[in-house]
């Protein structure tokens, strides 16, 4: 498996960013050069921690960029000339009613690495749905036992991960539904594994994942399924925080201020 080259990591200096972008420093994207697999980490809404990652694609190019926010049909609708066509190409993905921030955060990262195969790892509806209903395991299919989806999660991370769901949803979500929350969102963690070990087979690697914190979280998230499928892969988490804040294990966290942004809480009280 070829690692990340080294070759234009030195471009990053040359980029004009905002003074929290020089921790992004040469000695941390020299860590990244040497993986297979880079996960780059995010708050969705935060556009400094899009201009990291844009950054960081831009150094590192990698062969392949596997995205949460697209699914395997959407990715596949993105061609190089699209890319250059930002308003078509947010049309074509149906971004407006994506529920993902606006196209313009993301874009530059898309022309960061034009050359690279788009991979999308986004669980459809479809599949959400099932695995609501008859767990994840169902809903990955015939694999499901070989990325794990067929254990149970430890007592101690199932609880813990439950209260997590339960203070994201501002407590307004019933408790017994909480553990098929949590089963979605292992689906998706082994959903962008699945999507990134197809990106390595067919490009040969490196790959990065553009995906939120929680998924590139090294103790529960996408590194636990590639780990138990390929060990000895390669693999690099950087997370991103506000403040210092942030769950789980990585191997380099950046920090950057937070962005003002309304009450997600006041969705639940509307609706009550």
């Amino acid at each position: 498996m070829r690692s990340f080259r080294n070759i234009l990591i030195a471009l990053v200096a040359c980029v004009a960013a905002p003074s929290w972008a020089a921790s992004l420093s040469d000695d941390l994207l020299e860590r990244m050069s040497e993986a297979d697999v880079v996960l780059l980490g995010e708050i969705h809404d935060n556009p400094a921690h899009h201009e990291t990652q844009r950054a960081a694609l831009a150094a590192l190019q990698p062969k392949a960029v596997v995205w949460e926010m697209l699914t395997g049909v959407q990715a596949g609708r993105i061609g190089a000339q699209l890319i250059n066509r930002p308003e078509e190409m947010a049309r074509i993905l149906d971004w407006a009613e994506s529920g993902w921030p606006a196209f313009a955060m993301y874009y530059p990262l898309f022309k960061a690495v034009p050359g690279a195969r788009i991979y999308g790892g986004a669980v459809p509806r479809e599949a959400a749905m099932a695995a609501m209903q008859a767990g994840e395991a169902v809903a990955f299919g015939a694999d499901a036992a070989r990325y794990g989806l067929t254990v149970d999660l430890p007592p101690a991370e199932m609880a813990e991960r439950v209260e997590l769901q339960f203070a994201a949803h501002c407590e307004a979500i019933p408790r017994d539904r909480l553990p098929a929350m949590v089963g979605i969102q292992r689906l998706r963690d082994a959903v962008l594994a699945r999507e990134v070990l197809m990106a390595l087979e067919e490009t040969g690697g490196p790959v990065a994942v553009i995906t939120g914190n929680g998924h590139a979280r090294r103790d529960w998230g996408i590194p636990v399924y590639l780990d138990r499928v390929r060990p000895g892969l390669a693999v690099f988490a950087l997370g991103q925080s506000e403040n210092g804040g942030i769950d789980g294990v990585f191997d380099a966290v950046l920090d950057s201020p937070p962005v003002e942004r309304d009450d997600p809480c006041l969705a639940f009280t509307r609706s009550n």
